[in-house]
């Protein structure tokens, strides 16, 4: 398989010296499913942001097919079209439909028509479970019917990448089981994808790879399997504290 994406010696220290990422390196190959964990605080989210150019690494690479894209003069709205992201908060605009916040994206930056736009956006939401609420505006849906548009919208600009950074913690309980579903279908259609995510589960059920993340460090990584047989103290260590919690 080849290699979607490439992170290299990473780092990211923030003003203050607060050291959060530290020579993270790890590739993503065509295909995979990739599930980081840890503790609040241990850099996962942090990677997700440099990867996209949310937030810039001190050191390090990003390649995306081979191409550096942290540079200064990469076309950043380019690198967002070709890695999608999908937000905790959602962050949809509370002032458009669903079906507009879903063209958004295809009209102003991949310079669509309105027309097809908007059959671009119908086969997605078709495809998240979303059809029916095309017309309603965000405060009139649900957590994760919210969640789902955010899905939606990242997939119709057809990424070569997804990142999902914990997209069930703001749910309610019972609203994550359809978030998951939505993911582990994307999963199962062969999308890339990289999860940040506190849901132990799905990562072992759902995920090629998975990453725990420690201090801003990759501490373990393996096949998912690594859940069910931690080889290092930390990773057996937080999924105590994990267990614990429940």
């Amino acid at each position: 398989m080849s290699r979607v994406l490439s992170i290299k010696d990473m780092h990211k220290t923030y003003a203050g010296g607060v050291h959060a990422v530290r020579g993270v390196s790890f590739d993503v190959k065509e295909g995979e499913s990739v599930a980081i964990i840890g503790s609040s605080g241990s850099g996962k989210s942090t990677v997700l942001r440099c990867i996209n150019r949310l937030i810039e690494p001190t050191e390090g690479e990003v390649r995306l097919r081979g191409d550096l894209i942290n540079t200064p003069n990469t076309d950043i709205n380019d690198v967002r079209s070709r890695i999608g992201m999908v937000f905790q908060s959602f962050e949809l605009f509370a002032h458009l439909r669903v079906i507009d916040n879903v063209t958004l994206g295809l009209r102003y930056v991949k310079g669509m028509s309105k027309k097809e736009a908007e059959r671009e956006a119908l086969e997605v939401l078709e495809k998240v479970d979303m059809l029916d609420r095309k017309d309603a505006f965000p405060g009139n849906l649900s957590g994760g019917q919210k969640q789902r548009v955010a899905i939606a919208r990242a997939l119709a600009m057809k990424p070569e990448v997804m990142l999902f950074d914990e997209p069930t913690s703001a749910l309610d309980p019972e609203l994550i089981g359809s978030v998951l579903k939505t993911i582990r279908g994307l999963a199962d259609d062969g999308m890339t994808m990289v999860v940040v995510t506190h849901e132990i589960s799905f990562a072992r059920d759902v995920a090629d790879r998975v990453i725990y993340m420690d201090q801003g460090i990759i501490a373990e990584t393996g096949a998912s399997s690594i859940i069910e047989s931690p080889k290092t103290e930390r990773l057996k260590r937080f999924l105590s504290s994990i267990t614990e919690d429940d």
